[in-house]
């Protein structure tokens, strides 16, 4: 019986790239290296800024000197600009709001810090998600289970009783660690490919289409 769903935050929830885009390109600027297209953010993202400010800086200035100062300077800039172009995806807020009016328990499970993750998701969606759970000092990022386990033990719930909704291999992986069902989305960053090899059980290209899984699960 699924009882909760964790949701992914950045190409689930909200559409936040081109943001992280600006924020991380204009940190690049300020060290003297070159920035980016938007698009290619799409695949620079997902594991957390420190992974995403090492795959946009050059192969020879990713020192972790070099790549503490970038992310330095990402944070002043984001945390004034987060929301400038960060919108909910169309239909997802009536996907949460479906879900929260059938009793189900929702978190978010991301690994954006954990201060501009309760900004992000606050300003989107107010008080909708039972909590948030961000990058923590001393925790790995998903795919690591971690934080996924800590937030079902949060809420009360099984593995066996929560699915797990990503755009992204890293997504998918981080529900299948943690003993979660594990569906991929195609409204986010990435592609049905990817999220195939890395073991969605189901891919969706509509929010509300995840309803129609929940009830087949509790159907079994």
């Amino acid at each position: 019986m699924i009882k909760a769903v964790l949701f992914d935050l950045d190409g689930t929830l909200v559409n936040s790239l081109i943001d992280l885009a600006n924020g991380v390109n204009e940190a690049l600027k300020a060290n003297g290296f070159p920035a980016h297209d938007v698009e290619k953010y799409k695949y620079f993202v997902g594991d957390g800024i420190r992974k995403t400010i090492e795959r946009a800086l050059p192969e020879e200035n990713r020192d972790n000197e070099t790549v503490t100062d970038t992310v330095g300077k990402f944070n002043g800039y984001y945390s004034v600009h987060y929301a400038d172009n960060t919108y909910p995806y169309d239909g997802v807020p009536e996907l949460v709001a479906e879900l929260n009016k059938r009793g189900y328990k929702l978190a978010v499970v991301t690994n954006k810090d954990q201060d501009m993750a309760e900004k992000v998701v606050t300003d989107a969606y107010g008080g909708a998600f039972k909590l948030i759970f961000g990058k923590r000092e001393g925790l790995l990022p998903k795919p690591d289970p971690t934080a996924a386990i800590l937030t079902m033990e949060s809420l009360g719930v099984k593995p066996c009783e929560c699915v797990f909704l990503g755009d992204s291999g890293v997504d998918i992986l981080t529900g299948f660690n943690s003993g979660a069902y594990p569906v991929g989305e195609l409204w986010g960053y990435r592609e049905a490919e990817e999220l195939k090899k890395n073991g969605a059980e189901k891919i969706i290209e509509k929010p509300m289409e995840l309803i129609e899984i929940i009830e087949e699960l509790n159907e079994q």
